[in-house]
């Protein structure tokens, strides 16, 4: 089965440049694209690609606004945005990750990263530039509460261990491999961490395992 991609962005020719990029990949496959943010709603509703590459920067409703309509806290029923753009500013950044963003890809980071990136949120991983990677984390520890996010249990040796792991960085598989355990189990670690921390994907998993100095620089 292929990986379904909705394209937004309001440059055409960004658009053609990504399609191509994605489609040179098995197992790609573009079945959408919006040149502005309404449009980009509607078709990711009606048709629900396995994700969505959106740009920051679109008239009417930008990147941040149509990430938070299609991933934000209140949609039942949230699809993978992954936010594509040429700025690197914190803003950007956080907004995109607060609205529900799996993914923050620098359009300048090279096609191997974007590939990358759009395989990642469909396998329930997250990835950011590794531009802005430590700078977001520090920020994220920086502004963290002291007892943020306590856990209503304790998390398992295991999924501590697991936890390290996608903060440093770490998809399923290689999660899997280091510990010694299956991709389903890895899976199922994964799940349990977000339930017990409340928290709805990986990149909120790291900020939690940063601002509690479970890893470090």
């Amino acid at each position: 089965m292929s990986i379904t991609v909705l394209l937004a962005d309001d440059e055409p020719v960004i658009r053609d440049c990504l399609r191509v990029i994605l489609e040179d990949q098995p197992g790609i496959r573009v079945v959408a694209e919006a040149g502005d943010g309404a449009e980009a709603v509607a078709l990711a509703r009606r048709l629900r690609p396995d994700v969505c590459l959106v740009d920051v920067q679109m008239p009417g409703l930008d990147g941040i606004q149509v990430t938070a309509a299609l991933a934000g806290p209140d949609v039942r029923a949230p699809l993978r945005v992954v936010v594509v753009t040429t700025f690197d500013l914190d803003a950007y950044v956080y907004g995109a990750l607060r609205g529900g963003a799996v993914g923050f890809v620098l359009k300048d980071a090279g096609p191997d990263l974007l590939v990358e990136a759009v395989r990642a949120a469909h396998a329930g991983d997250a990835l950011i530039s590794p531009q802005v990677t430590l700078r977001l984390l520090r920020q994220l520890t920086a502004e963290a509460k002291p007892k943020s996010r306590v856990p209503a249990r304790p998390l398992s040796e295991r999924e501590t261990e697991v936890v390290r792991a996608v903060a440093k960085g770490r998809t399923n598989r290689e999660i899997g491999t280091e510990l010694g355990i299956s991709l389903s189990t890895v899976k199922g670690h994964v799940a349990a961490v977000q339930a017990k921390l409340g928290v709805r994907n990986r990149v909120e998993i790291t900020a939690w395992a940063w601002e509690h100095r479970l890893v470090s620089t």
